[in-house]
């Protein structure tokens, strides 16, 4: 089965700051800012011809999106065909049933454009915020993407676990009008969440947000050849990347750098990572990296370098950075949509 080309973006929500030239240039705007902000993004991409914009779910100081749903409703009510998803829904910490639901109200405001990615996040700040112990982190994602794949299937369901109450032949509403809401599994880079997605039939998308891409392309091999033992039909493999575009190269890479030097130190000051260094950042942004910064022509031939090298149908660009400014966030977008999709889709032709 062929899949069709796709295109989009994802974002954290990230809380952004005024740019050089507006009074306060520096600081901070504001959570609810950052959220206006993000929706006019997301308006920006359904106009150039984008296919889908993800929104990611935090818990913290510098992500401004806790409730993604909330958000994707009113890009709904903003646009016209862009699909509208998770980046990703951290099942682990939530209830299935729910999840269920809120993505099906979003589905029904969008006519069918809801998509979500399930995964297991990069953060752990909603495990202690919602009660849950992390020793519980295994079987709670396991116990929970189960119940939530018996919820795709439009029938009652009838599920029992160890980590929630069970359900006896029951209907969860409201029902997509196509019968289920599009939904993929979102792995970081490990064989075992690769061969679940498999076992479940779901669609696969690769975070890929450090390293080489090379180095996914066993997991999507694997992922294959698990979708055909487990006798389920072919799927899409998905890749999602940081990426940030500007008319030059040299123009896009000194925009960005100091945006995320500064992330990157800061999770590093988290997480024990030595400071982050401007060579670093050119191994990452050269042809053999992760990170997609440059002119659409640069940008564009190591997208379809790299979806070709995966057997990848979809690149999603995570175009927020930091504390990247909205406006440069926005010639980003432009210039992703109008420039560097028709010269991939040319490229992959």
């Amino acid at each position: 089965m062929a899949h069709p080309l796709e295109f989009g973006l994802d974002t954290f929500g990230d809380v952004t700051e005024r740019p050089a030239g507006v009074d306060g240039a520096g600081e901070l705007v504001s959570h609810a800012q950052s959220i206006r902000d993000l929706v006019e993004q997301a308006v920006l991409a359904d106009q150039v011809g984008l296919d889908f914009i993800g929104v990611g779910e935090h818990h913290r100081v510098d992500f401004a999106v806790s409730a993604p749903e909330v958000v994707l409703a009113a890009i709904a009510a903003r646009t016209e065909r862009i699909r509208l998803g998770s980046a990703v829904t951290v099942l682990s910490s939530d209830d299935p049933v729910r999840v269920y639901e809120r993505f099906a109200t979003v589905d029904a405001l969008s006519n069918g454009r809801a998509e979500v990615i399930l995964g297991r996040g990069s953060f752990t700040e909603s495990f202690p915020l919602f009660g849950l112990d992390l020793q519980d982190y295994e079987v709670l994602f396991e116990e929970k993407i189960q119940l939530f794949a018996e919820l795709l299937k439009d029938e009652p369901v009838t599920w029992q676990g160890t980590k929630r109450g069970s359900l006896s032949d029951q209907w969860v509403y409201p029902r997509p009008e196509s019968g289920t809401l599009k939904t993929w599994v979102g792995v970081g880079g490990s064989p075992q969440s690769v061969i679940r997605a498999a076992h479940y039939g779901l669609p696969l998308f690769l975070a890929i947000i450090g390293g080489q891409p090379a180095q996914f392309a066993p997991y999507a091999d694997l992922y294959r050849r698990a979708l055909g033992e487990f006798g389920k039909e072919s799927q899409p493999i998905a890749m999602h990347s940081p990426g940030f575009v500007l008319e030059t190269d040299a123009e896009a890479k000194e925009v960005l750098f100091p945006y995320q030097e500064a992330q990157t130190n800061q999770l590093g000051s988290e997480r024990g990572w030595p400071p982050y260094s401007r060579a670093q950042y050119e191994q990452s942004a050269g042809p053999q990296g992760a990170l997609y910064v440059g002119s659409p022509e640069t940008v564009a031939a190591k997208i379809a370098q790299n979806m070709a090298l995966l057997g990848a149908t979809r690149f999603d660009m995570r175009y927020s950075m930091g504390r990247l400014p909205h406006a440069e966030m926005m010639r980003s977008i432009e210039l992703y949509g109008t420039k560097v999709v028709p010269l991939v889709r040319e490229m992959l032709a």
